[in-house]
C-alpha cells in the first residue's frame, strides 16, 4: 500500500497508515486514554482502536495512526478498550479514565 487512503487488502478495512499520534503533554481538564498497538516490537500502522462502555456498548472508534498509535478523550471511569489489527488479530484491555490523568496503555497483537 502506498496511499494512506487505501484500505487493507488483509481483511480489516481499515486504512493504512495514519497520522503519528504524539504523547499527550498533560491532561488539563480531561480524561485521555492514549497508547500505541505492536505486533513483535513493530508498531501496528493498519486496524483500530475501539472504546466500548458497560456491555461492550459501542463508544468510539479510531484508525491507528502510522506509529500504532491512538487516543480518546473519554467520560471517568472504566471502559474496554479492544484493538482490531489484520489477519484476525484482536485485544481487549480494561481501563480507566480520570478528569486531569492520561491513562497510557501499549497493546501487544
Amino acid at each position: 500500500m502506498t496511499d494512506a487512503n487505501q484500505t487493507s487488502a488483509d481483511g480489516c478495512g481499515a486504512p493504512a497508515g495514519g497520522v503519528p499520534v504524539a504523547a499527550a503533554t498533560g491532561a488539563g481538564s480531561q480524561a485521555i486514554v492514549e497508547g500505541h498497538v505492536l505486533r513483535d516490537n513493530a508498531p501496528v500502522s493498519t486496524g483500530y482502536a475501539r472504546l466500548l462502555g458497560t456491555g461492550d456498548e459501542f463508544v468510539a472508534e479510531v484508525p491507528l495512526g502510522e506509529d500504532g498509535g491512538f487516543r480518546f478523550f473519554a467520560a471517568p471511569g472504566t471502559w474496554k478498550l479492544r484493538v482490531l489489527a489484520p489477519g484476525g488479530a484482536r485485544a481487549d484491555r480494561s481501563v480507566s479514565a480520570e478528569y486531569g490523568k492520561v491513562t497510557k496503555v501499549e497493546v501487544a497483537v
